[in-house]
């Protein structure tokens, strides 16, 4: 089986659904650190339900490392600060940063790879993200798996990131020709009881269907007339 990161987000769910088109048996790994839109996590939950009724063979894990948030805190995503507006390639998007977070939850499920005997780890960073998240860029995934490489020389792991030169309007084409449940996804920051449509995720997202040509199917109609007219009122801006 292949070991996963699934946070419930529109590149997760993709990756998820292409490891389970592809006939992998899957352990996705969905973590709780505390983050602000731990809303994410009940959707995860929800994109497996999914899974399970497609036939696919999931096995879903709830993570709960909220106790390192103390240590970890910072920003707009743990910390105190205010989600912010606007493009991912505007420098005030750097606050949304968790430090090292994707060290942190990779490192975990390299060790349940060797524990439950698996061979491959994966998680869907992706070319869009790299101006921002340097955890995300593929220098990064080299790195990280050459360490793991190291680290677990007796019982060999791999990292895989499939997605990272593709970037996420891409990664949504992907999706719509496999059947990607996206409006079971959830990608906003803020974490509210709808998504804002304005932080830099929303915006991200909203950009990448229209490249699609195609509607967010998470969201109403109204909602997304209003995605269009925002994503066109910060493209302005730039």
């Amino acid at each position: 089986m292949a070991v996963m990161i699934l946070s419930g987000g529109l590149d997760s769910t993709t990756l998820l659904w292409k490891l389970c088109y592809e006939g992998e048996k899957v352990y996705a790994l969905t973590f709780n650190y505390g983050q602000r839109h731990k809303k994410e996590i009940e959707h995860a939950k929800k994109v497996v339900k999914k899974a399970l009724e497609e036939g696919f063979k999931v096995k879903h894990e709830i993570v709960d490392i909220s106790s390192i948030s103390p240590l970890i805190s910072s920003g707009a995503l743990t910390g105190d600060s205010e989600v912010p507006h606007g493009f991912y390639t505007d420098e005030k998007q750097k606050i949304t940063v968790v430090p090292n977070r994707n060290m942190i939850m990779l490192s975990i499920a390299v060790g349940f790879a060797v524990k439950k005997g698996e061979k491959e780890v994966y998680y869907a960073a992706h070319k869009s993200d790299y101006a921002i998240y340097p955890d995300c860029r593929k220098e990064f995934v080299k790195a990280l798996d050459s360490a793991i490489y190291l680290a677990t020389i007796f019982t060999p792991v791999e990292l895989r990131a499939p997605f990272v030169d593709m970037t996420k309007a891409e990664v949504v084409a992907l999706g719509l020709k496999i059947g990607v449940p996206y409006e079971l996804t959830w990608s906003c920051y803020e974490g509210g009881d709808r998504p804002c449509l304005k932080c830099g995720t929303c915006l991200e997202r909203t950009e990448a269907f229209m490249l699609n040509n195609v509607k967010d199917p998470m969201l109403t109609d109204e909602e997304w007339k209003i995605a269009v007219d925002e994503y066109k009122k910060y493209e302005r801006q730039f």
